[in-house]
């Protein structure tokens, strides 16, 4: 089962967390797997380092997921590199809590800009580039079932990617391309738990299925499967992956 040998995948915000977990399992299975990144080169050549010694491929691209020129450079770098993209993982995400009165244009713009704009042009590029049997696969949160304070901004923005997942099934479907989103509730990166009591982790925890956090690789095997073949009949949809919180 998942075999992607032969296939390329870009993974957005792939340096680190969730999205490293993502990239070295897809190389794990035979995919040459483009690590994305922001801002920390460091970061990326570790991921790559790893996926290699393993006997996997990758490749590090640095692209600011906000900016459509940057996207297109991404796309562009990758084509070049391996003449196909067959995987599109939009994982990279920022995420500013506040509560409505302390929120700024600013934060407001920029988690649209990351969260929403990023994937919607990834996804335009993807469309323009992949083949038949393409797989995109977006991120969403489980915070979006939850009414937690300080989250209004970022969780609409997670509420935005999953209708553009939905709305677009039917334009990518006659190409061949499957679109879902994946929807992980509290995982155990450094993303959540740093500046977090020993209370704040534990408190998510508890309100799940299982009394613990989830872990990357719990999110990067959803993520396996939805760009496998054994996938092909599901699209347009959104998996909660967060132990049973919602």
């Amino acid at each position: 089962m998942s075999n992607l040998s032969g296939k390329v995948a870009i993974v957005t915000g792939a340096s680190r967390g969730i999205g490293r977990e993502i990239a070295e399992l897809l190389a794990k299975h035979g995919a040459k797997v483009v690590i994305n990144f922001a801002s920390n080169p460091a970061k990326a050549q570790e991921v790559v380092a790893s996926i290699k010694e393993n006997g996997g491929e990758a490749l590090p691209i640095q692209a600011d997921m906000s900016q459509v020129s940057d996207i297109e450079l991404l796309f562009q770098q990758t084509l070049a590199a391996y003449g196909q993209v067959d995987i599109l993982v939009n994982n990279a995400g920022i995420m500013i809590t506040k509560p409505l009165a302390a929120m700024t244009e600013e934060d407001f713009d920029i988690q649209y800009a990351i969260n929403v704009k990023g994937p919607y042009f990834a996804i335009q590029q993807a469309l323009k580039h992949m083949n038949k049997g393409g797989r995109i696969i977006n991120f969403s949160t489980s915070v979006i079932g939850m009414m937690y304070p300080t989250y209004s901004a970022y969780a609409s923005t997670k509420g935005a990617v999953e209708q553009i997942t939905r709305q677009l099934t039917k334009e990518l479907g006659p190409a061949g391309i499957t679109i879902n989103t994946v929807a992980p509730g509290p995982i155990n990166t450094e993303l959540f738990t740093k500046g977090k009591s020993e209370e704040q982790i534990q408190a998510p925890a508890n309100s799940n299925a299982f009394g613990r956090l989830g872990e990357p690789e719990d999110v990067a095997d959803v993520v396996l499967f939805l760009a496998s073949e054994e996938s092909r009949w599901i699209t347009g949809q959104t998996i909660r992956v967060n132990g049973g919180m919602v």
